[in-house]
Parts: C-alpha cells; sequence; structure tokens
C-alpha cells in the first residue's frame, strides 16, 4: 500500500521535478531577451553603426546559422559525453555565451571606425554560436522525457513560462535600469535614454544570472530517455533530416513568420517610446503588461487543450495575438491624448502577449511532435537537428526583422542622437513598423499554418502510437539481450 501511494503522489505532482528544468530557460532568455529587444538600439544609439553596415551584417550572419546550427545539432545527437547527452553542452554553451554577451555589449577596448564594425560583427556571431551551443540540447531534451502529448504539453509549457519570465525581467528591468544609471538625457523631453552605461550594467546582470540559472537547471534534471544514433549522423545528413521533413519545413515558415511579428514589437519597443513617444520610462508599464499576458497565455495553454485539439488552440493564439496588436493601432491612431492611448496600448498589448505566448508553447510541442513524424518518414530519430531549426528560425525571424528596421531607419533618415526631435519621417516608419506590421506578420503566419500543416488528428495519433510501438519493441530487444548477457555469464 505503501508503494502504490508513493506511485499515486509521483503521478500526481510529476510535473513538478521539471521546474528545475524550466528554470534553465530563465538564463537562456535572460540573454536571449536582451539581444534581440535591445542589440539594435544599442548598435544604432550608441555605438553609431550605419544601418547600412547593419544590414550588411545580419543577412551574413544567418548564412553562417544555416551551417552551425545543424552542425551542433548533429554533435548533440552524437551523445559525445559519456553520462549525459544534453547537460554538458547546456553548461559549456551557457558559460561562453555569458562571456559573449559582456564583450558584445561592451567596447571594452574603446574601438572606432572600421574596428568597431569588425569587432562588433565578430561578436555578433559568437553571440548565435554560443547562445546555439546551450539551446538547442536544451530544447531537444523535451521529446526524450516522454512520448505523451499531454504531458509533452505541459513540460513545454513550464519551459515557456520561465522562458517568459527570463524575457520578462529584462524587458521590465531594462528601462527600470536606464533611469537609475543612464548618464544621457533627452534635451527637449528631459527624460534619461539609453546609453553605453545602462549596456554595460544590463550585460553584466543578464552574464551572472544566465550562469545561475543554467547551473540551476543542470544540476537538478536527470536525463532519461537519450540514445545514440545507430547510424553516425553527419552535417550532410543532418541537412537532409531538415530538408526531406516536409512538416519541419511549413513549421520553420509560419513560425518564422509569427516570431517576426512578436520581434517586431520587441524589438522596435525602445525606439517607439524613445523617437514617438518621448519617454524611454513608459516603455516599461507596456513591458508588465505584456509580462503578464504572456503568463496568462502559458497558463491558457492547458485550459484550451481540455475543450479543443491543439490546432484549434494554435489558431486561436494567433487570433489573439492580432487582435491585440490591431488594439495598439487603434490606441495610437484614433485615440488623442498620450495618457489615454498608451494605457489603452498598454492593455492591447496584453490582450496580444496572451496570444503570443499561447502560440510559443504549442509551436515547442510541434517540434516534439514534428521528430515523431520524422522518426517515422526517414527511419531514425534526431531530435537535436530537429530542434536545431527552432533556435534557426528565430534567427532568421530575428534577421527579417532586422532586415526591415535597418532599411526603414536608413530610408527615413532616422538619427540616434535627435530622439523625440527625429523627423515626422523617421517617426512615422517606427510607427509603421510597431504598429502595422505585427498583424501583417500573424496574419500571414495563420494563412500558412492552417493550409498546409497536417500534423494533427488522427494522422498525428497513429504516428504517436507507431512511436511508441518501436519503443516497446526496442525495449524488449535490450531486455532479450540483457538476459542472454547475463546466462553467458553464469
Amino acid at each position: 500500500m505503501g508503494n502504490n501511494e508513493i506511485k499515486t503522489k509521483e503521478s500526481k505532482f510529476w510535473f513538478l521535478k521539471y521546474c528545475g528544468y524550466g528554470s534553465g530557460a530563465i538564463g537562456l532568455d535572460l540573454s536571449y531577451g536582451l539581444f534581440y529587444s535591445f542589440l539594435n538600439t544599442y548598435l544604432t544609439n550608441v555605438l553609431k553603426l550605419s544601418s547600412k553596415f547593419l544590414l550588411i551584417l545580419t543577412p551574413l550572419a544567418r548564412i553562417w546559422d544555416g551551417i552551425n546550427d545543424p552542425m551542433m545539432g548533429t554533435l548533440v545527437d552524437m551523445k559525445l559525453f559519456k553520462k549525459n547527452k544534453y547537460k554538458p553542452w547546456i553548461s559549456i554553451g551557457a558559460l561562453c555565451n555569458a562571456v559573449v554577451v559582456i564583450l558584445l555589449f561592451n567596447n571594452i577596448f574603446k574601438l572606432s571606425g572600421a574596428s568597431l564594425m569588425v569587432y562588433s560583427g565578430i561578436m555578433y556571431v559568437l553571440w548565435g554560436m554560443t547562445n546555439t551551443l546551450a539551446d538547442i540540447p536544451y530544447w531537444s531534451m523535451i521529446p526524450s522525457f516522454t512520448s505523451d502529448p499531454a504531458k509533452r504539453s505541459i513540460i513545454s509549457t513550464i519551459a515557456r513560462a520561465f522562458s517568459g519570465l527570463g524575457q520578462g525581467i529584462v524587458m521590465i528591468g531594462a528601462p527600470l535600469v536606464v533611469n537609475l544609471v543612464s548618464n544621457t538625457i533627452d534635451p527637449k523631453t528631459q527624460n534619461k535614454t539609453y546609453d553605453a552605461v545602462t549596456f554595460n550594467y544590463l550585460s553584466v546582470i543578464v552574464a551572472i544570472g544566465l550562469i545561475l540559472f543554467s547551473t540551476l537547471c543542470v544540476t537538478t534534471v536527470k536525463e532519461r530517455y537519450t540514445t545514440k544514433p545507430k547510424e553516425k549522423l553527419s552535417f550532410g545528413k543532418s541537412v537532409k533530416t531538415a530538408v526531406n521533413n516536409d512538416q519541419l519545413l511549413i513549421f520553420m515558415l509560419f513560425a518564422m513568420l509569427s516570431n517576426a511579428g512578436f520581434y517586431m514589437v520587441s524589438g522596435v519597443g525602445a525606439y517607439y517610446f524613445d523617437v514617438v513617444v518621448g519617454n524611454t520610462g513608459k516603455q516599461s508599464m507596456f513591458n508588465v503588461f505584456g509580462a503578464a499576458g504572456s503568463v496568462i497565455g502559458l497558463l491558457l495553454v492547458p485550459i484550451m487543450l481540455k475543450v479543443t485539439s491543439r490546432r484549434r488552440a494554435y489558431q486561436f493564439s494567433l487570433l489573439l495575438a492580432m487582435i491585440g496588436y490591431a488594439g495598439e493601432f487603434a490606441s495610437q491612431k484614433f485615440i488623442p491624448g498620450v495618457g489615454t492611448g498608451l494605457m489603452i496600448m498598454n492593455i492591447a498589448n496584453f490582450i496580444s502577449q496572451v496570444g503570443t505566448g499561447s502560440m510559443f508553447v504549442s509551436q515547442t510541442v510541434f517540434l516534439a511532435d514534428i521528430v515523431d513524424y520524422g522518426e517515422i518518414k526517414m527511419g531514425y530519430r534526431a531530435e537535436s537537428v530537429t530542434f536545431s531549426m527552432k533556435g534557426f528560425l528565430q534567427k532568421m525571424a530575428y534577421t527579417l526583422q532586422t532586415i526591415i528596421l535597418y532599411a526603414s531607419l536608413s530610408i527615413s533618415h532616422y538619427d540616434g542622437d535627435l530622439h523625440y526631435n527625429n523627423t515626422p519621417m523617421a517617426k512615422n516608419a517606427i510607427s509603421v513598423m510597431m504598429l502595422v506590421l505585427p498583424f501583417v506578420l500573424m496574419l500571414l503566419s495563420l494563412l500558412v499554418f492552417t493550409f498546409k500543416f497536417k500534423l494533427y488528428g488522427k494522422k498525428m495519433e497513429d504516428i504517436t502510437a507507431q512511436v511508441m510501438e518501436r519503443r516497446e519493441k526496442e525495449a524488449a530487444i535490450a531486455e532479450e539481450k540483457s538476459k542472454k548477457e547475463k546466462t553467458a555469464d553464469a
């Protein structure tokens, strides 16, 4: 009876042990949030790098990522470490990324001109590489925990919740740090703005958090079902794995579009509140509403899955995000008065982040399903290669956002020194990126997902059943082999 009671408690509260796993996402997304939401501001406003140079840098970095990310996925899948497959890479990647994030946001050598461009370009690429070192093995662990779709959804929700917390800390905290340490004041509004000192402090705080939370993750999580591939994975085969998985390619497209819509708001926000609103401090409250919406969005997924399918839940998430984006546009376009307009914009941001929060959870689970689909279609399992595409598509989404951003800043003659005194053309360009493009990108993502993604319903049930049958056969073979070895020893 005692054993049964223990088993019941473990099955009832099994999800609690994955909170240690989720903590790793806080550290990763502290760095991730600083990079994707504030690097553009740092490069253009603090380092004064040309928008034209940055317009060239980001696509070139993505070309390298297209090579580097599958390579990293291949290395993880080869299970090079004796005891653990994923955790060593998380530790190595987190430490390296912490060092790089400090170097990226600090001009420690006081460089200028061409040398500053080279230095920034190298650090930019190194950030992506070191982030990949930790990010791919971290998210690749999810399919190995369980084949149960319901449990995968809960584990993904936990990880995304902690991920959202990491980004929320950066998004809310950065404007507060500006008011505490910034030495730069907008002469027209008399409000503090982002400067070198602000980013110096932020990078050190983020680096410390990244190391601490990643250490907590690897010391509390026990790896479960991890295998070394029966065949040696090569870079060529990893590329083939990605290209031949048609549903992975569809996922890459619709996820990239929706993620680009999300990045458009987070990446342009610092410019919008500085140039259009004229008060960077107002961004903190905007982000508080967004962070609260993300938390609600994460909690919403399990509730929605009790009353509808994952497919319908995901479509509802995208629609909710679009409603929020439309509300943000309306609040700034049709409602006079900065105070009233900003409050309604904050509420609209809450709604949009409820949608994107639940959207990100579903995307993580979709990747776990795609791993299973790839195993059945191609005959071998490649979690890390498949999950490497998650990081790559996020970088591609960011690249799409930065190409639009840098092109718009260049065309509109944006000047980082003018802040609120920028030209109407620059203000309009920033407003369109902040208030219009996120809705358009989310709509395109919804259309691609609805008409092209096929892993749902009966088809997904059959795939799950086949994967579980393969697991049972492998377990039976392993057990039989073990018996024979024991008999031979006897």
